[in-house]
């Protein structure tokens, strides 16, 4: 006979969360609290067979919903799909009924950049974020990685970037954070070896490259073998990273500028920029009158040629919209108004506080902020226009800037994909299909053989998106956490951001830069790493 279990009530199959109340099943292995390192892993038994059933089972990979669906998982894995009754369920199998439920895969967050150990990775699993792609390696990052692959910490599976790689000079101050900053070609070239012998999966590209070494970074980057992606460089034509062969492109910065009946005048516009190092607002100062021209100068028949280029060479778009609604309504935003706010320790926020002063707003005259705000639409219509030409699109938040956070930001981000014209399907094939695409993993779908990342839902997100917030259990690698357990992470993460920000001398944060556009703390970072 099968083991029944209650979805609120599932007893504990060798795994401990924390200290938590809530429960949670798995295959063996054992997981950890926040930040915390659980007392033994590795497998103490025969891998545990979980039968989740009667689940209306959405696959954005195939586009199919299955309503009275059974999923077997065992271990890492899914097992079986196929209609309840029909699915032979083995002897001492656990059950989940998820009559009225409805199942999706794992998401992804494919731009982030994480702060604390005690923060980021459990802040993921409860938001049903189960792949994160690190778009700014650190050793830290690397380290909890090794971690959570061991069973000793619980979190996503990660994909992890290089350090920086951008021109010279460099819009980054080199006091606030590691870049390889690269003069020239050979320069360039160095630069890959070294980032890859560092450990990177792939090199991560920035804004001030200059053609000439982006494109050694290219060719170096084919003869290693290895990806790189980031921001296109400003003096770079889209087109031309697509057919050099860059994996994804972040951000809605530099599409505007290729579909723009004015590119001429815009390319020789960036060319006129100079900027010394560590002019990071300066930077946001100069390219947006760029930005503003290209909007009002779009051209939908140049689009279309451009988006046909990019959806021929399946360049992935990462558009960020999370990340450019709180850029674009910088000088509106509190970051301290967001319930969500009590997740994050205050070292943490006094660095965005940071970024949005220094970074965002310091060159931004209060005049200029109807157009920022502006911008934000016109963004919107490039992520629709990019959608429907085909060009892949992948949800990333760049979570680490201000205003965003880990997990939470994924679901708003697929908001705005729906807001841009994505359907609710689309925009979940971004969050999961897309990214196992992209990643060559065997993630962000439903279907035999697959790997065992599940969310479970309340309610249906094709009806509204929004319902991929109400979650009432989650899977990572075949680790079965009820809506009590998740809970019990959240209230692991808040004990521990408050701890991090009792812990902050004074109250007094040294402010660094964080590696896309926002700041982190010093001090959590030093205790991330």
């Amino acid at each position: 006979m099968t083991t029944k279990l209650s979805r609120r009530n599932v007893l504990v199959a060798g795994l401990a969360v924390g200290a938590t109340a809530g429960t949670s099943l798995a295959a063996g292995a054992a997981t950890a609290g926040p930040g915390r390192e659980s007392a033994h892993s590795g497998s103490a038994a025969p891998e545990a067979v979980i039968a989740f059933t009667a689940a209306t089972v959405i696959d954005p990979a195939s586009g199919r919903v299955r309503p009275d669906t059974t999923v077997l998982v065992r271990g890492d894995s899914i097992t079986e799909v196929g209609r309840t009754g029909q699915v032979r369920v083995a002897h001492g199998a656990a059950v989940v009924d998820l009559r009225g439920r409805f199942l999706i895969p794992g998401l992804a967050d494919m731009h982030t950049h994480g702060y604390a150990e005690q923060i980021d990775p459990a802040l993921c699993v409860a938001n049903g974020v189960t792949t994160v792609r690190e778009m700014s390696g650190t050793a830290a990052v690397h380290d909890w990685r090794r971690r959570i692959e061991a069973g000793t910490l619980l979190g996503p599976r990660y994909t992890i970037g290089s350090r920086i790689v951008d021109g010279a000079p460099t819009i980054w101050d080199p006091t606030m954070l590691s870049v390889l900053s690269v003069a020239d070609a050979e320069q360039a070239r160095q630069a890959v070896r070294q980032v890859v012998a560092e450990g990177a999966d792939f090199v991560k590209v920035y804004s001030r490259l200059s053609p000439s070494s982006y494109r050694a970074i290219a060719a170096e980057c084919r003869r290693l073998g290895v990806e790189f992606a980031g921001h296109c460089p400003d003096e770079l034509p889209i087109t031309e990273a697509a057919t050099l062969g860059q994996a994804s492109v972040e951000h809605v910065f530099w599409a505007a500028i290729d579909t723009s009946s004015a590119e001429e005048q815009l390319r020789a516009q960036i060319g006129r920029i100079r900027l010394e190092t560590g002019d990071y607002s300066g930077w946001f100062a100069a390219i947006h009158p760029v930005e503003w021209l290209a909007a009002h100068t779009f051209s939908p028949a140049k689009a279309r040629r451009v988006f046909a280029r990019l959806a021929v060479r399946r360049t992935r778009q990462v558009p960020t919209l999370a990340m450019h609604h709180g850029l674009d309504n910088a000088r509106t935003l509190d970051l301290y108004a967001d319930p969500r706010v009590r997740y994050l320790p205050a070292p943490m926020l006094a660095g965005q506080q940071y970024a949005l002063d220094e970074l965002y707003l310091k060159d931004r005259s209060p005049a200029e902020d109807p157009e920022w705000a502006a911008m934000f639409a016109h963004r919107l219509r490039m992520v629709g226009e990019l959608h429907r030409a085909g060009v892949p699109l992948m949800v990333g938040t760049d979570v680490g800037t201000c205003g965003l956070f880990p997990g939470f930001s994924v679901h708003d981000e697929l908001r705005y994909l729906v807001e841009a014209g994505l359907s609710p399907m689309a925009a979940l094939y971004a969050a999961t299909a897309e990214p196992a695409s992209f990643l060559g993993a065997r993630t962000g779908r439903i279907a035999r053989q697959a790997a065992a990342d599940l969310v479970v839902l309340d309610a249906n997100p094709l009806t509204e998106i929004g319902n991929t917030r109400r979650i009432d259990g989650v899977v990572v690698r075949g680790r079965y956490l009820d809506r009590a357990a998740l809970d019990g992470l959240l209230r692991g993460v808040e004990e521990a951001a408050a701890a991090m920000s009792e812990e902050a001398p004074g109250g007094a944060v040294a402010a660094v830069g964080c590696p896309c556009h926002g700041a982190a703390a010093t001090g959590a970072r030093t205790r991330a790493a």
